[in-house]
């Protein structure tokens, strides 16, 4: 695959002012004149328990808009982001994507979770348009399920899964693990599902396998059939979402559970930092798509100086990352296909690989399902205050 540099090029231009963005969110709309604009449209959610990733995430394809314009835009012509708010309903989300699609954009970034994300991608495929994802991880999002326009920008849970299994088998050499999967989404399902495969198969013993569901606010019959057991377990997996990942946390430490406690990118949340704090917050160990700092990516720098100068704030979450890549890639895919057509943009997609702020990416073709070729950045909580340990790609990988 031809190596494409989608954001080193285009982080030269960051020494530059910023000036003003084209984006738009809700009700704020833009003055250019749409003959020399090119649209894209989102239905990130900035209301209910998905805004904490897509909040985000918007911030972050704000500030690549603003990198894109003042190097010249894509195609020679300026971009502007028009995001509604999908308000963490899936219903809404798909209502939002249509009404962007009807307003003339030509590409949708879609929430960053199948269940949410989903509607978004199906009203981009029945209109023949790319539709992104930057953090939705389930193996549902996928070509096969949504069609042969549809992308995500994350790791699968697949990849997700083994990730961690691996990591607290050879590396922390914990044997046995108590897994709690919250039946909330797909999401938290099927990660549970491929850390448990994943973990077997390497030899791992998981003692036990329990359920919460998420909004139940407690965790006293799981920390009871814990506290039953003959023998503690080395660690406890938990796949879960905030807010209540902060309180099942905080509850088995208070239980006098010190074990470590490993999951998936849901932790990365600065929610659950600060809930956790220092006493709680150790000896805890997750995956996710990047981390907040040069040590991760040499370009990281040069994204804070230009999001601080947009936003008035360094970055506070790694959300903003794949929202900035998400837009990035459909520009670099614009530039390579010559134009906004939906079915030259993802075949310019599937041939080329993309080096982010959140990693090198490549996908596979639409028949083996646009699965996403990336490593997760392992990262580990201490004193309530998350370390980055590294880039790491599993040995193996559970088939979807």
């Amino acid at each position: 695959m031809k190596h494409i540099r989608v954001v080193l090029a285009l982080i030269l231009v960051l020494s530059l002012a910023l000036v003003g963005c084209s984006s738009a969110s809700d009700d704020e709309s833009s003055s250019t004149d749409s003959a020399d604009t090119i649209t894209i449209g989102a239905a990130l959610c900035q209301t209910g328990i998905q805004a904490p990733l897509d909040e985000p995430a918007l911030r972050g394809a704000q500030v690549a808009v603003d990198v894109l314009n003042e190097s010249g835009g894509i195609l020679g012509k300026q971009v502007e982001l028009v995001n509604l708010d999908g308000k963490s309903d899936p219903v809404t989300v798909g209502n939002v994507a249509k009404q962007m699609i009807e307003q003339g954009a030509v590409a949708i970034i879609a929430p960053s979770d199948f269940d949410f994300g989903g509607p978004a991608s199906r009203e981009a495929q029945n209109a023949g348009l790319v539709g992104i994802s930057p953090c939705a991880s389930s193996p549902l999002y996928s070509s096969t399920a949504l069609g042969d326009k549809q992308f995500t920008m994350s790791m699968w849970n697949t990849t997700m899964g083994a990730v961690t299994a691996e990591y607290a088998y050879n590396t922390l050499g914990l044997k046995s693990v108590y897994v709690i999967t919250d039946d909330f989404i797909d999401y938290t399902k099927s990660l549970s599902e491929y850390f448990i495969v994943r973990f077997g198969e390497l030899g791992g013993n998981v003692i036990f396998e329990d359920t919460y569901t998420q909004g139940q606010a407690d965790v006293s019959a799981q920390l009871a059939r814990i506290k039953a057991l003959p023998e503690e377990p080395d660690f406890i997996y938990i796949s879960s979402y905030m807010p209540d990942l902060a309180l099942m946390i905080r509850t088995l430490r208070e239980a006098g559970l010190d074990m470590p406690v490993v999951g998936g990118d849901a932790y990365d949340d600065p929610g659950l930092f600060d809930a956790l704090g220092a006493e709680y917050g150790n000896d805890i160990y997750f995956d996710t798509h990047g981390f907040l700092s040069n040590e991760a990516n040499p370009a990281y720098g040069d994204f804070a100086a230009a999001y601080e100068n947009k936003h008035g704030s360094p970055p506070d979450a790694v959300w903003v990352m794949p929202g900035y890549d998400a837009v990035m890639v459909l520009a670099q895919a614009m530039e390579i296909a010559g134009s906004t057509d939906g079915a030259e943009m993802a075949k310019a997609m599937e041939d080329n690989e993309f080096d982010l702020l959140t990693g090198k990416l490549n996908w596979s073709d639409a028949a083996s399902g646009h699965e996403p070729n990336k490593a997760a950045a392992m990262v580990e909580i201490k004193d309530g205050t998350p370390e980055f340990i590294g880039w790491v790609i599993p040995d193996s990988i559970p088939a979807p």
